[in-house]
């Protein structure tokens, strides 16, 4: 470079005087980035402050949030929770001395399953009724005494005493099993069959008492009294068969007041005058 023009070129930059650069945001754009600075320190502070109060209202701690506590034995539920979903667990009980509550809107189930998900037992409680599927079904006592038992085959009631409460007593329309039917004190005991036959048989013998009253036994059509192999004992201070048919007295002027009992081939029962010998052959006119 030629010396004159050097010599110019300092000149001019020492008339001129050093540039300066300026290096950062200003204006408006400084304004608007403390804005957004400041917008997201107050964001942070209300998500802080939310977080504290759900953290708050949800009991969140250490052991749990809410009612639910995780303990080492399980989970804990204190007061009334709500499942969405089905809920798995091995055992569910109550605290000691408090009950257990099961609430539904429709009905309860408790299903019993097997290695293959098969449904083996089922209980179904529901606003009509309470249902229970399962191939046998029994209650017993704290003891382990059978009460009551119900399968396929048969109906088994272990207790000591059935009472029926029932007005109308109970129904039963095939054959029925028992040592004893009493009625309680005081009551009255019917066996009545409205449209059938009344059959009661013992391999040993049929029992009826009526230790504080009378015993009744009415019928439509006959009453048989009927002993194959044995007798028919009627023992009592007085047995009275005002209903008898009388036979016709075989003398005229007799007004006699005593009378025979006599017995037809058929098996009829007649009352006939007594005499000196049996007037039953002579009055065989009733037994036709």
């Amino acid at each position: 470079m030629p010396q004159e023009q050097y010599a110019h070129r300092s000149t001019m930059q020492t008339s001129e005087g050093p540039q300066v650069y300026k290096v950062g945001i200003y204006g408006w754009r400084k304004r608007c980035l403390y804005f957004f600075v400041l917008l997201l320190m107050i964001l942070i502070l209300v998500n802080l402050a939310m977080t504290i109060w759900i953290l708050k209202v949800m009991n969140f701690t250490i052991d749990g949030m809410g009612n639910l506590r995780i303990t080492e034995k399980g989970l804990k539920l204190e007061g009334d929770s709500e499942f969405l979903k089905p809920l798995y667990a091995k055992e569910i009980r109550s605290r000691p001395g408090n009950p257990l509550y099961f609430q539904s809107a429709r009905n309860v189930t408790v299903n019993i399953l097997n290695e293959k998900t098969k449904v083996l037992t089922r209980l179904v409680t529901g606003p009509q009724a309470v249902e229970a599927h399962s191939q046998k079904f029994e209650v017993k006592t704290l003891s382990g005494k059978l009460l009551f038992s119900a399968d396929d085959n048969e109906v088994v009631v272990g207790a000591e005493r059935l009472r029926v409460l029932g007005a109308e007593g109970t129904v039963f329309p095939k054959s029925i099993e028992t040592p004893n039917v009493r009625a309680d004190p005081f009551k009255e005991l019917r066996l009545e069959s409205p449209t059938r036959a009344l059959v009661m048989e013992a391999p040993k013998g049929i029992e009826i008492n009526a230790e504080a009253g009378s015993l009744k036994a009415t019928c439509r059509t006959e009453l048989k009294l009927e002993s194959k192999d044995g007798e028919i004992t009627l023992n009592s201070a007085k047995i009275k068969l005002p209903n008898l048919p009388q036979g016709s007295s075989s003398s005229a002027g007799s007004r006699q007041k005593v009378y025979e009992l006599c017995v037809c081939p058929n098996g009829r029962l007649f009352l006939s005058q007594a005499d000196t010998r049996s007037t039953c052959q002579i009055n065989t006119s009733v037994c036709l």
